[in-house]
């Protein structure tokens, strides 16, 4: 059986002209690593020949088909730009139709097909002037990941992440950004349990983490904020409290499976 990834970010449905390398069409791609990174997600890299890249903050379109000839299409953020290899991250929905198939059971050889890339308004590009606020929640740190990562090695702006988890195990890409990825500071929010020792106690990401840890908004940062539905509203409620103006503010929010 093979069925769809799950429902990625609510952005523009059709290819964006001048987002980047675009393929109006599908491109056949198959499973070459699937690996756990968490207790309920998987990283997913796909070989897709042809695949010239993308912008960092776009997602793609995943369909795959049953023996049957059923199809499923969804779309799903990618975790690098680079080409001929398109990198996924898929966390597990407890009533997810598709979710639990490609965390527990996809495996190396499978094949699906792949449209993309998509997406021009949340995406950040060499050339964007100032410093760079990424904000996430969960699974939302997918597309800021390949923000970070393009970021890397170049002398570009400041970039700061503020990452929201209920506790450390269901932090994705967590080996990244422990390493203190280049041109980017990184400082964790937990929900549910802090690591032992930890200077705060776990709670929601409140005005006073982006009083300490964001950049301040006379500094007119591009703030990318990606999570469920609810985090991305809250979060944006205390961005626009906080003085950021909203031509500033870029939002990827999530829904179900």
């Amino acid at each position: 059986m093979v069925v769809a990834a799950d429902q990625g970010p609510e952005l523009e449905p059709e290819l964006s002209p001048g987002a980047g390398p675009s393929h109006p069409s599908w491109l056949a791609a198959e499973v070459v690593s699937s690996e756990r990174i968490s207790p309920s997600a998987q990283r997913i890299e796909l070989s897709v020949p042809g695949w010239r890249g993308a912008l960092p903050g776009q997602h793609v379109d995943i369909r795959l088909t049953a023996e049957d000839g059923y199809q499923a299409v969804r779309s799903y953020s990618l975790a690098s730009t680079g080409a001929d290899v398109v990198e996924l991250a898929v966390e597990r929905l407890p009533d997810g139709e598709v979710s639990p198939f490609l965390v527990d059971e996809l495996r190396v050889g499978d094949l699906l097909e792949v449209r993309g890339p998509l997406g021009g308004w949340f995406v950040w590009r060499p050339a964007d002037p100032g410093p760079v606020q990424l904000i996430a929640g969960g699974s939302g740190v997918v597309p800021l990941v390949a923000m970070i990562r393009a970021r890397a090695g170049m002398d570009g702006p400041p970039f700061r992440l503020l990452y929201s988890v209920r506790d450390r195990s269901r932090a994705l890409f967590g080996d990244l950004l422990d390493a203190g990825p280049d041109g980017t500071t990184v400082s964790w929010i937990y929900t549910r349990e802090a690591p032992t020792g930890w200077p705060r106690a776990p709670r929601r990401l409140s005005a006073e983490d982006l009083d300490r840890y964001a950049f301040d908004p006379q500094r007119q940062p591009t703030v990318f904020v990606c999570g469920a539905t609810g985090f991305a509203e809250s979060v944006s409620r205390l961005l626009i409290d906080r003085g950021h103006p909203t031509t500033k503010i870029r939002i990827e929010r999530y829904g179900g499976d």
